[in-house]
């Protein structure tokens, strides 16, 4: 199998770096990516600046790669979404182009000659990697190893509390009335003198907000109203001044002053249960009866989840309630998580009992909301160096995460405002399980 490539699935920040490292280790990448062009998810919310600095959000396979080419790594400042492509993800891509392919959608993964039932010499079977490209034509190809780094963005978690679409929440969503991603205020046509609803909690949630309060500031008529899951307490609007992610902090204090300034109407404990349609506008109703005044638009901010589909002839081990690889899942679970740093993870902690096959990035969280860039890059450097044989680089770790100045638990779900408690007690802030950061 080694004269089979390693297939990487997903061209953004995540599955660059990985064919960035398996070039530096002599391993042949070949990246599948079912956009146009490179990133193409946070193209999606190239508006949206992050809460990362240059420095945490380029790997140094990847510098090191650019280097001889004249590019130099941004030192400071926090990009948005397109800089970081311009800046550097097209770049890179550029330069592993012979090994990145477009417009190529991986729709199933297995072993040659093995479904997911057969033992007999599994392992060793190179993977079938079914690929089709927009206009349907499908294609077979073999692979030594798979990385899957195609994240979560094309998933994002329904409005209804249950976890489960509201009822109407298709048909609004078809009527061009709900969307799942961040408004921006540099085309505020959407919006402007409208009432929009925002469904959600966390940094999407937040940015949607500042968006929002952009276009209100500027085009008269414009409303807001925010509902959020849970009662408003003392962490509602995530870690603040505690936060070692400055900028992730700064985003819910905004997010909070917009409320307190009145120009985003607040409603707590509003868990959605069902869309109407009428004359145009949807009306969003809660599990408790409750009705929001019609809205023009519902932002629909709620999370994300990871698609498994693909990997359904394969052999995972995984977190019954993330999602996520079993032996991380403890680590960054929002209901149990305990405050501080969530330690890195690598290759031994994603391993599948397929062999070879690691779910890494974003989608290595599963549903939960912490990730970092700074997180995949290091589980990158860890599952190559295994790839390649490099088992001791492979074990150790080479990051130290900030702490997030946040921390988990659902102990505030059903509780009154102003109940404190949770995981860490009223000094702590706790982070709302609801939401997911489309930043990183």
């Amino acid at each position: 199998m080694t004269a089979h490539p390693v297939v990487v699935i997903g061209a953004g920040p995540q599955g660059l770096a990985a064919a960035a490292h398996l070039l530096e280790r002599g391993l042949t990448p070949l990246v599948l990516e079912q956009g146009v062009g490179p990133a193409a998810a946070v193209a999606e919310w190239g508006h949206v600046r992050l809460f990362s600095a240059w420095p945490e959000l380029v790997d140094q396979a990847s510098a090191r790669l650019l280097a001889p080419t004249g590019w130099t790594a941004p030192s400071s400042g926090y990009p948005t979404g397109a800089e970081w492509i311009a800046g550097y993800l097209a770049p890179l891509a550029t330069e592993l182009r012979d090994h990145v392919r477009y417009d190529a959608r991986v729709v199933a993964v297995s072993r040659k000659g093995r479904d997911r039932l057969v033992d007999a010499g599994r392992s060793e079977q190179p993977f079938t990697v079914h690929v089709t490209d927009a206009a349907g034509v499908e294609e077979r190809l073999e692979a030594r190893a798979v990385i899957d780094a195609s994240g979560t963005w094309r998933k994002p978690s329904p409005a209804g509390a249950d976890g489960i679409p509201a009822l109407g929440e298709a048909a609004a969503t078809a009527a061009g009335l709900v969307s799942y991603d961040v408004p921006d205020s540099a085309h505020p046509g959407r919006y402007a003198g409208k009432h929009t609803v925002v469904i959600g909690a966390g940094a999407s949630a937040f940015n949607a907000i500042i968006e929002l309060t952009r276009i209100a500031a500027a085009h008269p008529g414009t409303t807001i109203t925010w509902a959020l899951r849970r009662a408003v307490s003392g962490t509602t609007f995530g870690g603040g001044a505690a936060d070692q992610l400055p900028q992730r902090g700064a985003l819910g204090l905004r997010a909070k002053q917009a409320v307190e300034d009145g120009a985003v109407e607040l409603l707590t404990g509003f868990r959605t249960s069902r869309f109407a349609v009428s004359d145009g506008a949807a009306v969003v109703w809660s599990e408790d009866g409750r009705a929001l005044a019609p809205a023009d638009n519902v932002v629909v901010l709620t999370g994300f989840r990871p698609d498994l589909s693909f990997l359904s002839e394969l052999r995972l081990d995984l977190d019954p309630t993330l999602e996520a690889p079993r032996n991380i899942a403890v680590e960054i679970d929002p209901n149990i998580h305990s405050c501080g740093s969530v330690r890195a993870t690598g290759a031994a902690d994603l391993a599948q009992p397929e062999p070879d096959l690691y779910l890494v990035g974003m989608k290595s969280y599963g549903r939960a909301p912490t990730f970092l860039a700074l997180t995949g890059y290091e589980q990158i450097r860890s599952v190559v160096a295994e790839l390649a044989g490099d088992h001791e680089a492979a074990q150790r770790v080479e990051l130290e995460l900030p702490d997030t100045g946040v921390c988990g638990g659902a102990g505030l779900f059903d509780e009154p405002a102003g109940n404190e408690g949770g995981c860490c007690g009223a000094a702590e802030p706790e982070v709302l399980t609801i939401g997911a950061p489309v930043t990183s």
